[in-house]
Order: structure tokens, then C-alpha cells, then sequence
């Protein structure tokens, strides 16, 4: 626990960037920077919180093997974490994780467990963690419940609190990702705990299960996973939370791409292909409420930096391969930058 502490002691908090929008806009946009955070990503936040949880309900002890399954970013905090507490630590995910991210892992010094079916990563890990007596810390079950979204510095009161000396201190929307459903969880949770306003916006890839399970829409889907690292998930999570979440946008694999470089050429910020997810839908938020003559703000968040992704998603060759068409949705992009118009027409 004091390893912890200390670790947090040394580590700021995450940057809140205000994007320099077009003139005449009355709706502001805010990025919580969670590319900043010693191991680079928003999972950071939920490692430390998973160690705690698991730590102070004694399954964590000397010498205990810790699995996880992860796509990645997951995994990268969890080995600097396991790193600093002298813990092996194994993640269990999906052969074709970037190797950027196995790369991370490994330099923290985990190791990488690759399946081929990602569907298997649950099971997996359940029996490496019984083959090594060990614990399985199922960041899918466990994140809406290791982080206390009543406080303690978790997202949510660090986005107000730097909200706080701003035109808009209440945002209208924060949109996140689905991914493990705790970031959503804990956002959603304090709002309103808090009586703030404020609407809660998930985001989910094609292909994903928790939009069409969110719509009551699931008879006859069959997920099969998102190509966007990090979030879109072949099953609900037990960690989401749907009762807290006001609204839900599906945003195809492409769009993605094209926000993530959107953000890039625009405003000059680097990001991964989740980012480009949110940012996809913030705009399109942000449409909605110029056409209402609603001023406000949204929040999302910078979930890593596009360097983890240079030979992959920021790759224009490995897109192609991919026969992702970027152009429709540059074009949706642009012409809501210069016009405040949504059109997917």
C-alpha cells in the first residue's frame, strides 16, 4: 500500500486541453490528457485502483502471479504496477495486439500469453492464474467496482475540479468509451452523486456488443469484436452499467481512423484510434447543440498518444490493408469544423 501511495505522490494529474475551435462556436471542448500518466494511458488510473481493490481484500499476497486479459493499454499498467510490488505478471490477449503494446508490456517486465481466439481470453487466464496459483485480477468484472466514484481522485471529480475556473464549469456531456464499462461506471455514478446536469455519452465501435444490448437490439447480433483497440467488446462486461449511461453512439472502425487523424492535422494532438472513437462523437454532439443555440461544454478523454500505433492504425499502408475508406468521414469531419453541420449523408 505504501508503494502505492508513493507512486501516486510522484505522479500529477492528467492535463484537461481545451481544443481551439472555429470561431463563432459557443460549445467548448475539453481533453482530459490521460496520455500522461507514467505508462501512457487511461488504464493507468484503473491498474492502481485494481491493485488497491485486490490488496485490501487480501487475494493480492508475496509472490502471487498475476494474470490479466488485455488488449494492451490494460496490461502495460498493470506490469508496472506488478513491477513495483515484485509480482510476476502474465497478460493474456489476442495475437494481433500491436507490437508496440507487447513491447511496453515486456519493458515493464511482464510477459505476454497470445491466443488466437479472442474470445478465450477470460478462460485463459483462469486457468494460468490456477496453474500458478495465482490471481486472476478480470479487469472486466472488477472496474466499476475498484475505483470509489464518490471521490478520491478518481476521473470524474478531477474533470470538474479542473473545470472549475472555466466559461462552462458544468459540462453538458462527457463521452467516453465503452471498453471494460468502468470509466462510464464511474463518471455516470458521480454526476449523480453530485445532482450535476450533466449527460453521460458512450461510445461503441462497430461490431461491438454493448450498443445493440444498450438499444435492446441484441436478439440475432452476433458481436464480433471492434478492430479499435482497446474498446468494443464481443460480450457485455459485467463492469458496464447501463443504468448510468444517457445515451450511446455507434461510430464505424473508419470513422475512428479518420478522427484520430483529424486530430492530428487539425489541432495538432496525437492520439490512438479510441480517441478518434469519442472525438467522432463529440462533434457530432457538438452539431446538435450549435443547431439547439445550446452553449456548453464536452469533455472526452486522450486515451493514449498515437505513438503506440505507428505501424498500425497511424500507418496509411496497414489501414489500406485493412480496405478501411477513410474519405466519407473526413468529409463529415470537415464540414462540421467549418460549418458546425453534421451531415453522414
Amino acid at each position: 500500500m505504501r508503494r502505492l501511495r508513493a507512486d501516486a505522490n510522484r505522479s500529477a494529474d492528467t492535463h484537461l486541453i481545451k481544443l481551439r475551435m472555429p470561431a463563432g462556436w459557443d460549445v467548448d471542448v475539453y481533453l482530459k490528457d490521460e496520455s500522461t500518466h507514467p505508462t501512457g494511458s487511461l488504464k493507468h488510473r484503473l491498474a492502481r485502483s485494481l491493485f488497491l481493490y485486490a490488496l485490501c481484500n487480501g487475494v493480492i499476497r508475496e509472490g502471487t502471479t498475476v494474470i490479466e486479459a488485455s488488449s494492451g493499454s490494460t496490461a502495460v499498467s498493470e506490469a508496472y504496477f506488478a513491477r513495483r510490488l515484485g509480482l510476476p505478471f502474465i497478460a493474456v490477449m489476442h495475437r494481433d495486439t500491436s507490437l508496440e503494446k507487447i513491447a511496453l508490456i515486456e519493458r515493464e517486465g511482464g510477459s505476454c500469453h497470445l491466443v488466437d481466439d479472442a474470445a478465450a481470453v477470460y478462460d485463459v487466464s483462469r486457468e494460468l492464474a490456477e496453474r500458478y496459483d495465482g490471481y486472476f485480477m478480470d479487469q472486466f468484472t472488477y472496474a466499476e467496482r475498484a475505483t470509489d466514484w464518490r471521490g478520491n481522485n478518481n476521473i470524474a471529480e478531477s474533470i470538474f475540479e479542473q473545470l472549475a475556473l472555466e466559461p462552462h464549469p458544468v459540462p453538458a456531456w462527457v463521452v467516453v468509451g465503452a471498453g471494460t464499462g468502468g470509466t462510464s461506471a464511474t463518471v455516470g455514478r458521480y454526476v449523480r452523486y453530485k445532482g450535476h446536469p450533466t449527460r453521460l455519452c458512450v461510445v461503441d465501435p462497430e461490431g461491438s456488443a454493448f450498443l445493440p444490448a444498450f438499444a435492446g437490439e441484441s436478439d440475432g447480433f452476433e458481436p464480433c469484436g471492434s478492430a479499435i483497440e482497446g474498446i468494443g467488446r464481443q460480450r457485455v462486461e459485467p463492469s458496464f452499467v447501463p443504468g448510468v449511461v444517457d445515451r450511446m453512439c455507434g461510430v464505424p472502425d473508419a470513422a475512428s481512423i479518420a478522427a484520430m487523424n483529424f486530430l492530428k492535422t487539425q489541432v495538432g494532438l496525437s492520439a490512438g484510434p479510441s480517441t478518434g472513437t469519442s472525438l467522432y462523437a463529440v462533434l457530432r454532439l457538438a452539431c446538435e447543440m450549435r443547431a439547439e443555440g445550446t452553449p456548453g461544454s464536452i469533455v472526452t478523454l486522450l486515451c493514449d498518444d498515437g505513438s503506440r500505433y505507428v505501424d498500425t492504425y497511424c500507418c496509411d499502408d496497414w489501414v489500406v490493408d485493412r480496405q478501411w475508406d477513410l474519405r466519407p468521414y473526413r468529409r463529415v469531419l470537415e464540414r462540421a469544423w467549418d460549418t458546425g453541420v453534421w451531415d453522414e449523408s
